[in-house]
């Protein structure tokens, strides 16, 4: 069992590393790799999965519906918490409830369930990338941008994907090949672009940043080990589940704290402390999620 945890944790931990030795020897500016990965890659990867991936068999609702109870669960908990220590429930908040579906969530669920679990890893991170943007941003600024939602390319690439599952419409074969290749890039860059970004975070925060850290995993656990006991999905469903719920904060909650001005150097450690406490929390989840 420890063998094929390594094996797992390896491959996504090792390429994080990668980007933050690179990081450190060679800063560099990420923003254009971001902002192509957000637009570009990320979103031809949902519409393959989407369109190409899905199959009839799959629990999708069920995993839709318990990543949505899991974020919009573990926020209530994670504000009793923090409505006790003073610290703004703004900026400490949004961190726990949105998680890194993404950047570890997708390569985790490939490692450990095999490519059958990726549709079902990218329903969950669809479900948290929605919800950041309605939820997470009316925290933030306690207003919804509707068009900026309907222009975000991952939430346009999910409508045409899920429209190409229901009407059975696939891409033409001459260019599916590049749609594939185009999301193939997106998992590695952006955990390598994570590494990277850790390199720019000011540990003088360090007291929030652990505390905000081990918040996410533990509100979101609070949340999906009930729910896996109570409704009993298949697997991978269940695993997945488990493992989204011990997932570290996003790093979008930092992007969107900058963007907002809403204490970027609060979330900034409290993303960077939760990413690195989840080399201890992820292996000691999937021990019971495999």
């Amino acid at each position: 069992m420890i063998l094929r945890i390594l094996e797992i944790v390896v491959p996504v931990f090792g390429l994080v590393l990668i980007g933050y030795v690179y990081g450190r020897i060679r800063p560099a500016d990420m923003s254009t790799a971001n902002r192509l990965n957000v637009n570009l890659f990320t979103p031809a990867l949902i519409f393959f999965v989407l369109s190409e991936r899905m199959s009839g068999d799959l629990a999708l609702g069920g995993a839709a519906l318990g990543a949505a109870a899991i974020i919009l669960g573990s926020g209530p908990l994670a504000w009793l918490v923090v409505r006790r220590t003073g610290w703004d429930t703004r900026t400490v908040v949004p961190p726990a409830m949105f998680n890194n579906s993404g950047n570890f969530g997708l390569p985790l669920a490939v490692f450990a369930f095999g490519e059958s679990a990726l549709p079902i890893a990218v329903v969950m991170f669809v479900v948290e990338n929605s919800l950041h943007f309605t939820v997470g941003l009316w925290l933030l600024t306690r207003r919804v941008d509707l068009r900026e939602l309907l222009g975000n390319p991952m939430v346009i690439a999910t409508a045409l994907g899920l429209a190409a599952m229901v009407l059975d419409w696939h891409a033409p074969a001459i260019v599916l090949p590049g749609i594939e290749m185009l999301g193939n890039v997106a998992i590695p860059l952006m955990l390598v672009a994570l590494g990277i970004r850790l390199t720019e975070v000011d540990l003088g925060q360090w007291k929030v940043g652990v505390a905000g850290g081990l918040l996410a995993p533990l509100t979101g656990l609070a949340i999906a080990v009930p729910w896996v006991l109570v409704v009993q999905p298949p697997q991978p469903v269940a695993g997945l589940l488990l493992i989204y719920g011990a997932l570290p904060p996003a790093v979008l909650n930092y992007i969107l704290a900058e963007h907002y001005h809403q204490e970027p150097h609060v979330v900034a450690p409290i993303v960077a402390i939760g990413n690195a406490l989840s080399l201890v929390i992820i292996p000691a989840v999937l021990f019971f999620a495999l």
